[in-house]
């Protein structure tokens, strides 16, 4: 799959679990204070700030030379944040040539369709190519402790997107996008013994009378894009396939290319917590210069990867942060 190299990638966080206005950055990363003041802000007030939210979005912009090319990837869970955060943060969403969605997970999804509606009113009403897994679409819950089950938001249905503007794209295949600036992986492979998926999901059989098992979440893709001079930065934006897979995949599907940097959420919160040391063993062998992690990662996990690689490579996730590669 071509993935021509690009000469600079800019991460706008849209929606994340946390926000951080006051802790110092590496010189990549620009806080969401530091924002506020290039763009003029005057006065500090919490009429300025972005509010955070369990779920990930992420605005995407690639440059190589005149040209530029912009991915929404996720929403985030609903539209208030999305909103809100959007508008604060002074975001152009009629940059946006293309939608990702990462996983069939409502915290990722909540915000798509008034997504679909701010950026058309901004780009003349075009449609929106909208790049999509079939075994997203299913319904879905979560098997508690308890024995009963717990059912997720569905995510719009391909009908509902259609209404809304987007070009539906249905695909298990990996796609390479906008003049080549992005990969959308297809399935990937589950190769680690302790990388498990989501323990305890189920999702609605066909016929609609029964529930079966789906921790693996074979929907879940990555976005990467090749940095020259870097090399590859992997968004994930929840890592339900496992980090390792996740990294691994990237790396055979482009030998040669380093792997530069990962983004999003690692999900070693909850049940996973038990494999926080075997992932961040697994994440040294792939010599990374930066790690990104939110959203779903949790604070144990965290707290492990700073210890592990230190704060030259460990730069959180957080609403309004932006990343330069």
């Amino acid at each position: 799959m071509p993935l021509a190299p690009v000469d600079r990638l800019e991460i706008l966080v849209l929606v994340d679990n946390a926000t951080d206005i006051l802790s110092s950055t590496p010189s990549h990363v620009e806080s969401e204070s530091a924002g506020l003041t290039r763009r003029g802000i005057r006065m500090m007030a919490g009429k300025c700030l972005c509010c955070a939210a369990h779920g990930l979005s992420c605005l995407v912009t690639a440059h190589r030379g005149a040209a530029s090319h912009t991915v929404l990837f996720d929403t985030g869970p609903e539209d208030y944040a999305f909103e809100r955060n959007v508008t604060r943060l002074g975001a152009d969403l009629g940059m946006v040539e293309s939608i990702v969605l990462s996983h069939g997970h409502w915290d990722h999804a909540g915000a798509m369709l008034l997504a679909l509606n701010q950026i058309r009113s901004r780009t003349g009403g075009r449609k929106i190519p909208f790049y999509a897994h079939p075994g997203m679409f299913h319904s879905r819950a979560v098997k508690l402790p308890n024995g009963t089950l717990r059912r997720m938001e569905d995510v719009p249905s391909v009908k509902d997107l259609t209404a809304f503007g987007a070009e539906v794209l249905v695909t298990t295949e990996p796609r390479a996008l906008l003049d080549d600036m992005f990969f959308v992986s297809g399935e990937i492979p589950r190769v680690t013994p302790y990388e498990r998926g989501y323990p305890g999901q189920v999702r609605l059989t066909e016929d609609g009378k029964s529930w079966e098992p789906d921790e693996l979440l074979m929907d879940e893709r990555f976005l990467a894009v090749n940095v020259a001079d870097k090399g590859l930065v992997v968004l994930s934006a929840c890592s339900h396939a496992g980090v390792v897979n996740v990294l691994m995949h990237a790396r055979d599907s482009f030998p040669g290319v380093v792997l530069h940097a990962v983004m999003g959420g690692l999900h070693l919160s909850g049940s996973n917590e038990a494999i926080i040391p075997q992932t961040v063993e697994g994440l040294r062998a792939f010599n990374l210069k930066a790690i990104a992690a939110g959203h779903c990662t949790g604070w144990r996990a965290l707290t492990a990867l700073a210890g592990a690689f230190g704060d030259k490579i460990l730069a959180p996730s957080a609403v309004g942060k932006r990343y330069t590669f």
